[in-house]
């Protein structure tokens, strides 16, 4: 069976890698009454739910210790995987990949990838307001409401479009016990990206002598009338040409060679 044989493109992991190359060295610039900036400084991110950040944060809120994590800070998670059926194509579509495969001389391709929405949330967590405002107001001009980048997602294919659509932008204050005393100010950033998942690599042989022959009629024994038969062309001197008496043999010929099409039309069958 098919499905049972390994194979693995790193798919899923580039995804989560590109959504969160997107808020990587993000700053924010604090200023004192003059307007003079006192403090630049980028935002860390990391993979995590926010209630993992914020139990780091709330074992000291008046940031007293010499703890290893501070506010501003980002996070992100993928929360949902499900499957989109208005982007299906053909799953037997062909999409070829650069290359021709060593030992057998044939091309490499990979069928249609099948299309599936993958969810994530992004967490903006400060102990001020305006800090997370102003990594906010970095990222919402960019989405109306997608965001596209053309991505190679596996090598030897051309590179594909993947947008990121952010759905909704929620925002609440986290406490911990008495109200009067704010934890943190936390905007959640919905957002979906529109991916694909690819199978594995295949090889196909080139195709490099067709063969038609045509008859007067369809009844059976009938005796062929014309033969038409192309092959690439190609000099010894690696030049394109259409004529087979200056070609080499067109098994020589390889895929990405600098050939043309030498057909040929005979009342006779061709010897191959």
């Amino acid at each position: 069976m098919g499905i049972a044989n390994y194979f693995y493109n790193s798919t899923l992991r580039k995804y989560v890698a590109l959504f969160g190359t997107y808020f990587n060295q993000m700053k924010i610039q604090r200023a004192d009454n003059n307007g003079t900036v006192i403090q630049d400084m980028i935002v860390p991110i990391s993979y995590a739910p926010f209630q993992k950040i914020l139990a780091r944060v709330t074992q000291d809120p008046k940031f007293l210790k010499g703890v290893a994590i501070n506010l501003p800070r980002m996070s992100f998670e993928m929360t949902n995987m499900s499957y989109d059926p208005d982007r299906k194509v053909a799953p037997t579509r062909k999409l070829r990949k650069t290359g021709v495969d060593e030992e057998g001389g044939g091309r490499r391709f990979v069928y249609s990838g099948t299309p599936y929405n993958l969810d994530f949330s992004l967490y903006i967590m400060a102990k001020y307001n305006e800090d997370a405002v102003k990594i906010l107001e970095q990222i919402l001009p960019f989405f109306n409401p997608e965001f596209t980048s053309t991505v190679r997602l596996i090598d030897g294919l051309e590179p594909i479009d993947i947008p990121l659509i952010l759905n909704d932008t929620t925002f609440e204050d986290l406490y911990e016990g008495d109200f009067e005393e704010r934890r943190s100010v936390l905007y959640t950033l919905n957002f979906t990206m529109k991916g694909w998942f690819f199978g594995p690599e295949r090889d196909k042989a080139v195709i490099k002598f067709v063969d038609i022959r045509y008859a007067p009629n369809t009844l059976a024994n009938t005796t062929f009338e014309e033969f038409y038969s192309v092959q690439p062309g190609m000099t010894a001197n690696n030049e394109p040409t259409t004529d087979r008496a200056l070609s080499i043999d067109y098994s020589l010929i390889e895929f990405d060679d600098n050939w043309d099409y030498a057909p040929e039309i005979a009342n006779t069958a061709p010897s191959v």
